[in-house]
C-alpha cells in the first residue's frame, strides 16, 4: 500500500472538519487529526507531539515501541553538533573557527591539498568544508573503503572552505572524530555521558569505521521518546528539567542560517534545518527515510517522527507528506491547543 498523497490543502480541509465538531480544550484533542492522518502513512512508524511540556500525542503505528532505540540516520548530525557546542564550552576546542587538522592526528595526507588545513569546525558543521561530498549515491562506496577519514581528505577538494554548502556525512564523521580526540575518549562514550546521561536515555553503540572511530553523522540509535527529550532541551534553550545540557549560546548559533538547504526556502545552521511557515520559525533535524525532530519555539512545540529506514523520503514523497502534516495540520492545531 502506498502512502496517501495529501497536500497542504488536503491537510487544511481535514483540520477544518475537525474544528467544526465540538472539541475539548485538551491538546490531545486538538492534535487528533494529525494522528489520524499520520496513521495512514505506511512509511511512518511513530509520532510524538509535545506542547508546553505536555505530551499530546504518543503513538506507534508500526515498528518498534517508543522506548526502543532506533536508527535515527542523519539526525545523528544534529546530535554531533550538540556535542560540538558542549566541547566549545568546556574549552576542549578554542573556537568553531579553529582548524580541525590538529585534532585528527596523522590522518591528514602529507601531500594533500593545502586547503585541508584551513577547514574549521564551523566548515564541517555547516557542510562548507569544500571536500568531495559523500552522501546519497556516493555514501556506499565511501563506507566500503578501508579508511573513511583519510579517503575523505584525500579526495579532490571541490571548493574553497567556507564558500559552498555540499551536504556530506564525511564532514560530520571528521567532526565527531575530532571532538572525541579533543576529549580523549570515543564518540559513543562522549554522546552517552554528555547527552544520554543528562537526558535519561541509553545510546547503544553504533557503526564504527575500520580504525574504530564511531561514525559521526549517521546510524546513531535513539528512542523516539529520547528524540523528544532532545528536542525539548533545545526548545528550552539547551536545558531540561533544570539540567543544562547544551549551552544556550550554542542553541542560538545552531539556529542561525549559514547557507540555503536542499529544499527551496529552507536554510541550514549547525546541523539543523531552518524553515519558516507563515511567519512561524520551525527548526528540524532530518534523517534518511523520515526520522524527524521538529522544534517550534513560538508554539512551545516539539514533534518527533520515526519512519522506515529502508525506504527513501523525498519532497515528492514521504518527506513532503511529513512537512505537509506539520505545516497544514500540526502548526494550525498548536495555535489553538
Amino acid at each position: 500500500m502506498k502512502d496517501p498523497v495529501f497536500s497542504r490543502r488536503d491537510a487544511l480541509a481535514t483540520l477544518s472538519a475537525a474544528i467544526l465538531a465540538p472539541r475539548a480544550a485538551r491538546a490531545d484533542s486538538a492534535f487528533a487529526p494529525a494522528a489520524t492522518l499520520a496513521r495512514g502513512l505506511d512509511q511512518l512508524h511513530a509520532l510524538l507531539i509535545s506542547q508546553d511540556g505536555a505530551l499530546a500525542v504518543a503513538q506507534t503505528f508500526r515498528g518498534p515501541d517508543l522506548d526502543t532505540p532506533v536508527n535515527v540516520k542523519s539526525v545523528s548530525k544534529t546530535l554531533v553538533s550538540a556535542l560540538c557546542g558542549i566541547a566549545l564550552e568546556r574549552g576542549e576546542i578554542p573556537s568553531v573557527d579553529a582548524p580541525v587538522a590538529p585534532y585528527l592526528g596523522r590522518v591528514i595526507p602529507r601531500r594533500g591539498d593545502d586547503r585541508l588545513r584551513q577547514i574549521s569546525f564551523r566548515h564541517l558543521l555547516t557542510m562548507q568544508s569544500g571536500l568531495t561530498p559523500f552522501a546519497g549515491s556516493t555514501y556506499g562506496g565511501w563506507v566500503a573503503g578501508d579508511h573513511w577519514i583519510y579517503d575523505a581528505l584525500s579526495a579532490p577538494m571541490v571548493a574553497d572552505p567556507g564558500t559552498e554548502r555540499l551536504y556530506s556525512t564525511a564532514n560530520t564523521h571528521i567532526l565527531g572524530t575530532a571532538l572525541a580526540n579533543a576529549a580523549d575518549t570515543d564518540l559513543h562514550r562522549l554522546a552517552q555521558e554528555r547527552l544520554g546521561d543528562p537526558l535519561g536515555l541509553a545510546l547503544p553503540p553504533w557503526t564504527r569505521d575500520p580504525q574504530g572511530n564511531y561514525l559521526g553523522g549517521n546510524d546513531m540509535r535513539v528512542s523516539p521518546r529520547g528524540m523528544l527529550r532532545f528536542g525539548q532541551a533545545y526548545l528550552h534553550g539547551g536545558q531540561l528539567d533544570g539540567t543544562r545540557i547544551v549551552p544556550k549560546t550554542w542553541v542560538d548559533a545552531s539556529w542561525r542560517p549559514t547557507a540555503p538547504a536542499d529544499i527551496p526556502g529552507h536554510a541550514y545552521g549547525y546541523g539543523w534545518f531552518l524553515w519558516t511557515v507563515d511567519g512561524v520559525q520551525v527548526r528540524y533535524a532530518r534523517g534518511y527515510g523520515g526520522q524527524m525532530i521538529y522544534v517550534v519555539p513560538d508554539r512551545r512545540l516539539v514533534v518527533v517522527m520515526t519512519s522506515d529506514i529502508s525506504r527513501p523520503a523525498t519532497m515528492a514523497g514521504h518527506l513532503g507528506r511529513l512537512h505537509a502534516l506539520v505545516e497544514g495540520v500540526i502548526l494550525p492545531a498548536s495555535d489553538r491547543a
